[in-house]
């Protein structure tokens, strides 16, 4: 072969290869376990299977859906949409404006208020009513203030705003003070309470780590009514909290990953390879015990996973 046709044939090469070297993401992280979990397995199968580059960009939700919104690659993806919690972002983003994709394929949480199994029996406590009991309150006040503590989630979180109405419309208020706080916070409370035998009450969902770190029981709740679910969050109205009514458990949710509309033109085989991921509930609470449960880096529990699901992994590719 001439030079010539050598420095052709190497040219055609690198400008065949240039786009898929060039692909590349930039994964939102909120502040939760499984959703941090979900986002290092994104990032590990871009980077080991498709050969992008991946950057982990913290935020909240409205953080990230904003910055999907806007489609200049500053954040491309949302790894733990839960729906109907994080409807407002997707009802302005993906409904209306038309610049976010919702994956298909969600996975199924629940959520709910939980106390410790021990705490539980030794009091009797099996539905939410009861943290309104004063004997149970009292257990549940560990600063003095006359009220139990109920971390009720983390700022930002959407879920926080409904248990915020839910403790009031409970009518809890008089007994219970909702708490917002990271969730290793809450995470931390939780140990420290069980070792010490003193009550504690949190917002708990699955899939999570906390099934597998402690013995914790979900309490039950007036069945699911969307009559009585009456929810409006704080990026529609000033006044959400008034004009909110919530004396219901939550339905089930749908749980997903969105994508800004940018990010197909710029990296098309990881959007398409987005549109097929999907996961379990059960994948993401393991995730989140590896994680937060034993304290594992998410980078390495994620490329431990794909290694060992080398087929559910070439689904997601399409190979």
């Amino acid at each position: 072969m001439s030079l010539k046709a050598t420095l052709l044939t190497a040219t055609l090469l690198s400008v065949i290869s240039a786009p898929a070297l060039a692909e590349s993401v930039k994964i939102g992280v909120p502040s939760w376990t499984g959703a941090q979990a979900i986002a290092h397995i994104l990032g590990t199968v871009v980077e080991n299977r498709i050969g992008g580059e991946v950057e982990y960009v913290p935020g909240n939700n409205a953080t990230i859906f904003q910055a999907m919104d806007q489609g200049k690659g500053d954040i491309d993806v949302h790894p733990d949409v839960w729906l109907p919690n994080q409807e407002s972002f997707t009802k302005q983003y993906v409904d209306e404006a038309g610049t976010v994709t919702l994956s298909s394929n969600p996975y199924q949480g629940n959520q709910g208020f939980c106390v410790s199994k021990d705490f539980a029996a030794a009091n009797n406590i099996t539905d939410i009513a009861d943290l309104g009991r004063p004997d149970v309150a009292a257990l549940m006040d560990s600063d003095g203030n006359g009220k139990g503590e109920m971390w009720i989630g983390a700022p930002g979180w959407a879920s926080a705003n409904v248990n915020e109405v839910k403790v009031r419309d409970y009518g809890l208020l008089d007994f219970v003070e909702p708490i917002r706080a990271e969730e290793s916070v809450k995470t931390a409370r939780i140990k420290d309470s069980i070792a010490k035998g003193e009550g504690y009450a949190f917002y708990c969902y699955e899939p999570h780590a906390v099934w597998y770190m402690f013995d914790v029981v979900m309490l039950s709740e007036p069945t699911y009514d969307p009559a009585k679910y009456v929810m409006i969050q704080p990026s529609d109205d000033a006044d959400w909290y008034e004009k909110s009514t919530v004396a219901t458990k939550d339905d089930l949710k749908k749980v997903q990953i969105a994508w800004s509309n940018s990010l197909p033109e710029r990296s098309p085989a990881i959007a398409e390879f987005f549109q097929r991921f999907s996961l379990s509930a059960d994948d993401v609470s393991n995730f989140a015990y590896e994680i937060s449960g034993k304290g594992r880096d998410p980078a390495e529990v994620a490329k431990e996973w794909m290694e060992a699901n080398p087929d559910r992994v070439d689904a997601w590719l399409g190979l």
